[in-house]
C-alpha cells in the first residue's frame, strides 16, 4: 500500500513523539486518516496516510 508523508519531525524532539502525534490527531480532525510511522534510517516521525485517500 502506498503511503503518502504529510509531516515529519526528528525522533530526538524533548518532548518525544507527542508532537507528531498532536499533528496525526490535526490531520483526523479535517478527516484524513493519519498514522504516526517511525523512519529509523532517517531518524525521524511520519504522519503518513494511504495515498488514495489524500
Amino acid at each position: 500500500m502506498a503511503r503518502e508523508t504529510l509531516a515529519d519531525l526528528p525522533a530526538g524532539h524533548p518532548r518525544g513523539v507527542l508532537p507528531t502525534e498532536e499533528l496525526a490527531k490535526q490531520f483526523r480532525d479535517q478527516g484524513v486518516p493519519a498514522t504516526v510511522v517511525q523512519d529509523l534510517p532517517s531518524d525521524r516521525f511520519l504522519v503518513v496516510a494511504p495515498a488514495e485517500e489524500v
